[in-house]
C-alpha cells in the first residue's frame, strides 16, 4: 500500500469513528414528536393559540413546533417541516400579546453568527390532551 492510499485508509477510519449515530440509533424529530404525544389524542384545529412569554414554543428537528400550555400540548407541523432545524433560533412577530396565530411571522437564525436561516410558515395547532 502506497502513502496515499494509507492516508486515505486513515483518514476514512477517523471520519468513521467521529460520524454521528445512526438514524435507528437516536430520535429523529418524528420519533421525538411521537415519544412525546405517546397516549395523548389529537383534538380539533385551531388557527391561533394562548401563548404567554412563559410558555415556550420548541423546535422538533424535521418535524413541528411545539407548546405545551397546562396538560394540552399543541403540535404545529408548519408549511414545510423538513426545513425546520432544533441549532436555529426563532424570532416571532405575533399580531397578538396573548396568542400565536397561523398568520404570525416567524424568521429563524443561527445560533453561531445569527445569521438568517429562514421563514417558518404556520399551519393550524393541533391540541394532544391524555386520554380519559
Amino acid at each position: 500500500m502506497n502513502k496515499l492510499s494509507a492516508l486515505a485508509a486513515a483518514s476514512a477510519a477517523l471520519t468513521l469513528m467521529a460520524a454521528p449515530a445512526t438514524a435507528e440509533e437516536r430520535p429523529r424529530g418524528e420519533a421525538k414528536l411521537a415519544q412525546m404525544l405517546e397516549g395523548r389524542v389529537a383534538g380539533e384545529p385551531e388557527r391561533c393559540i394562548r401563548l404567554m412569554g412563559s410558555d415556550p414554543l420548541t423546535i422538533i428537528d424535521g418535524a413541528a413546533l411545539v407548546a405545551k400550555r397546562g396538560d394540552t400540548i399543541w403540535v404545529n407541523r408548519t408549511a414545510n417541516p423538513d426545513s425546520l432545524d432544533d441549532d436555529d433560533r426563532m424570532t416571532i412577530r405575533k399580531t397578538s400579546a396573548s396568542q400565536l396565530c397561523r398568520l404570525d411571522q416567524i424568521t429563524t437564525s443561527s445560533r453561531a453568527g445569527n445569521f438568517f436561516t429562514g421563514v417558518i410558515f404556520l399551519e393550524d395547532f393541533v391540541p394532544y390532551r391524555r386520554e380519559g
